[in-house]
C-alpha cells in the first residue's frame, strides 16, 4: 500500500511535466532550431577564417578566463566548485532571464542566436585550430554543447509559451490569472524547470569533471 502511495504522486508529476512540454513545444522546438542554426553559423565563420568571429572568440575567452568564477576555480584545480559556479550562472544568469524575456516572444530568440553563435565560435582553440579535428576533443565539445543547449532551449521555450499565453491564451490557459498571466501557464513553466535544473547540473558536471 505504501509503495502505491509513493508511486502515484510521481506518476502524476511526470504526466504534468509531459503535458507542459507538449503545450510549450512550439517555443521549445523553435528555440532549439535557433540554437542549432546559430551554432552552425559560428562554426562556419571561424572555420572559414572570418576575422571578426575569431577576434570575438579570443576576446570572449580572454575575458572569461580572467573574471569568470567557474574558470578561475578550474584554474585553481577546484573542479566541483567550478561546476557548481557554472551551474548557478547558467541557471540564474542565463535561463531565468531568458524565460522572463519570453513575454516579449521574439526577444529570447535574439539571446539564443547570440548564445548559440558563441557556442559555435569556440569550436576553435587559442591557435584557431578546429577542436573538431581531434575525435576526443570533438566529442567533448559537442556533448558539452548539446547538454547545455537542451535546457537553454527548454527555458527559452517555456518563456515563449508564457508570452503567447499572456497575449492569446490557448484553451488550456483560459482560467485564473496572476498579473494578467494564466496561472496554468506559470505552472507549466515551473514544471519544465523541474527538468531544466537537473539538466543544467548534469551539463556543468560533465563540462568540468569529464576533462
Amino acid at each position: 500500500m505504501s509503495t502505491i502511495g509513493v508511486a502515484t504522486p510521481s506518476i502524476a508529476i511526470r504526466a504534468q511535466v509531459r503535458r507542459a512540454l507538449s503545450r510549450a513545444r512550439f517555443g521549445i522546438l523553435t528555440m532549439g532550431a535557433m540554437y542549432f542554426l546559430s551554432v552552425a553559423a559560428g562554426i562556419v565563420m571561424v572555420l572559414s577564417g572570418n576575422e571578426f568571429a575569431l577576434a570575438q572568440r579570443d576576446n570572449l575567452v580572454g575575458r572569461a578566463q580572467a573574471s569568470d568564477p567557474s574558470l578561475l576555480a578550474l584554474h585553481q584545480g577546484n573542479l566541483l566548485t567550478a561546476a557548481l559556479w557554472d551551474f548557478g550562472e547558467n541557471l540564474v544568469l542565463g535561463a531565468v532571464p531568458n524565460t522572463l524575456a519570453g513575454f516579449g516572444i521574439v526577444v529570447p530568440y535574439a539571446g539564443a542566436a547570440y548564445r548559440g553563435w558563441i557556442g559555435g565560435i569556440v569550436s576553435v582553440n587559442a591557435a584557431h585550430a578546429s577542436r573538431l579535428a581531434d575525435p576526443a576533443e570533438a566529442a567533448y565539445y559537442l556533448i558539452t554543447l548539446v547538454l547545455q543547449l537542451i535546457p537553454y532551449s527548454l527555458a527559452g521555450g517555456a518563456g515563449v509559451n508564457l508570452g503567447i499565453a499572456w497575449l492569446r491564451p490557448a484553451t488550456a490557459y483560459r482560467g485564473e490569472k496572476w498579473l494578467d498571466v494564466p496561472k496554468e501557464a506559470l505552472r507549466d513553466a515551473g514544471r519544465i524547470y523541474m527538468l531544466i535544473v537537473p539538466l543544467f547540473l548534469i551539463a556543468s558536471m560533465w563540462e568540468f569533471l569529464a576533462r
